[in-house]
């Protein structure tokens, strides 16, 4: 197996699970990941934010870990990377309004470069016009966006994860068994036992 370089895009307030997980995971079987945030260099953290579902309407939140940067937004050079990692939370919200951003993730897609988006990952796919025919799933709150972003947004189980050529999209942290798996399969990589 090749090793990748992957490029993780990440803020405060990103899902703790949703971020942490991935990370350590695509470096346990061999992979580099550069984890960065617009605004923030290597060394620096970002807020995370732990989303529960406890049986009320929406997720609860609560206070997550920090997480350290490994990279520094404003020197990554997006052509270097073979793989996107959009972890969730509420650093999509606001990820998406930054050009660098939305230029990035429209290199992976124009590249057809792997692309592993999960739960409120989806608003930056939206944001940056690359859903248009294309299935997506999302956490179900960002269903509307996936579809006004001519997308058609795939409704499953929060533990499972959907696939669409290059692009691997969960609705949850509880998908990362099969988000991890599929996303790990898209890039090629082999795990034997």
């Amino acid at each position: 197996m090749a090793a990748k370089k992957i490029l993780m895009l990440t803020g405060d307030y990103t899902e703790d699970y949703e971020t942490m997980v991935p990370f350590q995971a695509l470096l346990m079987v061999g992979h580099t990941v550069h984890a960065v945030c617009p605004g923030k260099k290597a060394g620096e953290q970002v807020r995370t934010a732990i989303h529960d579902f406890e049986g009320d309407q929406t997720y609860s939140e609560k206070p997550g870990h920090n997480f350290t940067l490994n990279a520094s937004f404003d020197d990554i050079e997006v052509s270097s990377y073979d793989a996107l990692v959009i972890p969730g939370g509420r650093a999509p919200e606001y990820l998406r309004l930054n050009p660098k951003v939305i230029a990035a993730v429209q290199h992976f897609v124009s590249t057809n470069k792997p692309i592993a988006a999960i739960c409120h990952g989806a608003q930056i796919l939206s944001a940056a016009g690359v859903l248009r025919s294309r299935s997506c799933s999302a956490y179900p709150a960002c269903g509307p966006e996936v579809t006004a972003a001519g997308g058609r947004y795939a409704e499953i189980p929060v533990d499972q994860a959907h696939v669409d050529g290059n692009l691997v999209t969960a609705p949850a942290w509880p998908a990362h068994p099969d988000w991890l798996a599929k996303f790990l399969k898209v890039l090629g990589t082999r795990i034997e036992a």
